[in-house]
């Protein structure tokens, strides 16, 4: 084994160890199981460093997941490649239905020395801490959503209906406060979990605020800026776009990114028989749910408000003509899916898919910051 120039090394990553194997770089080469090692700092880096010793070229590799980026930061800052794997995207055999840390590592070792890995972006950790803070907001997001569910399905369970149709609003609120039980338990429930969506929007606002301090900072804030030139996209919805895409150049074409994002039409042909089915869905589910809500702005005629003035105002004229060539075709393009009777959820879906390709367009027309 130590006679090998190149070998190919799976690492099967857990919170404590760490299971590790090594390929040899020849095709059909040995492929020995190493053991489980310690999953602490110090320890991989004397294992990266003892395997690294022995042969000329080496490479890493382990599936991306709960433990983050920081052993491919380690490997990569002693000057060795690793590859962070997609876990959906790994080869699977169908009747394999035996899972151990040994079988994965083997796995992996293999399929990096054979090519069929595909590696996900790895972010730098300001980046990644401008991710977290997005995810956290989207997360408190879902908690205002859980109980203010909470609230109207206990009203409905008592029958109290609001007699207006705009939920939420301070008449809404004053309405909630209004209402009287028999039963002083009811009532305690009632105002216990008014207060939790209080709170939970509270949290809302103060991570909203973070997010509005930390990006004018960050290397991706002018594509954020940017990207407001375009209806629909405020700074939530750009910071997500920039947080969780990161790099574009890693696209060759917007139909890459579209894929990516699960936009794209599914289909199942065989020989003359073609079979095309509702989108994909693969991808990043977060940036797809929030481009599929900004297509709803394009139901209006086209026109450029004061908030998107101000934004346009600030960007390059080249972004501007991008903004507004967008406006006029995903307009049209809405009025004309309408026309012929599309579902609005499937004219939604074609827009968000368009609305990516100008995106990925205004994107590469901004630098990031150094």
């Amino acid at each position: 084994m130590g006679n090998s120039t190149e070998v190919f090394v799976g690492i099967d990553v857990a919170k404590a160890r760490n299971a590790v194997a090594i390929a040899e770089g020849e095709r059909g080469g040995e492929v020995r199981y190493l053991g489980e090692m310690d999953a602490s700092e110090e320890c991989m880096r004397r294992l990266v460093k003892r395997i690294a010793a022995k042969h000329e070229r080496v490479h890493f590799c382990y599936e991306a997941g709960p433990t983050g980026y920081g052993l491919y930061r380690l490997i990569t800052a002693l000057g060795y490649s690793c590859m962070v794997a997609a876990p959906s995207l790994i080869p699977r055999k169908p009747g394999d239905r035996v899972k151990t840390n040994r079988r994965d590592s083997v796995a992996l070792a293999k399929l990096l020395r054979a090519g069929e890995l595909t590696p996900v972006w790895v972010p730098d950790e300001g980046h990644e801490a401008i991710r977290d803070l997005v995810r956290a907001r989207a997360a408190a997001v879902e908690t205002v959503r859980v109980h203010r569910q909470q609230v109207s399905a206990f009203m409905l369970k008592h029958g109290r209906i609001f007699p207006r149709k705009t939920a939420w609003g301070a008449r809404h609120l004053r309405w909630l406060q209004e209402q009287r039980f028999d039963h002083p338990a009811h009532q305690i429930a009632l105002q216990e979990m008014v207060e939790a969506v209080r709170i939970s929007k509270e949290r809302v606002v103060r991570l909203e605020a973070a997010i509005e301090e930390f990006v004018p900072t960050w290397s991706l804030a002018p594509i954020v800026r940017a990207l407001q030139a375009l209806r629909g996209v405020d700074l939530i919805v750009a910071v997500t776009f920039a947080t969780e895409i990161g790099d574009l150049r890693r696209f060759d074409s917007p139909r890459q990114l579209m894929g990516y994002l699960g936009l794209v039409p599914s289909e199942r042909s065989t020989g003359d028989t073609v079979r095309r089915g509702g989108i994909t869905k693969a991808g990043n589910g977060r940036v797809r749910h929030m481009l599929v809500e900004s297509a709803w702005t394009y139901r209006h005629p086209p026109r450029i408000g004061k908030a998107k003035l101000y934004k346009l105002e600030q960007a390059p004229p080249k972004v501007r003509e991008i903004a507004w060539k967008a406006q006029t075709r995903l307009t049209a393009r809405y009025r004309a899916l309408s026309g012929r009777g599309k579902k609005t959820t499937v004219v939604c879906t074609a827009i968000a898919r368009e609305l990516v390709g100008f995106m990925w367009s205004v994107a590469r027309e901004v630098s990031p910051a150094a």
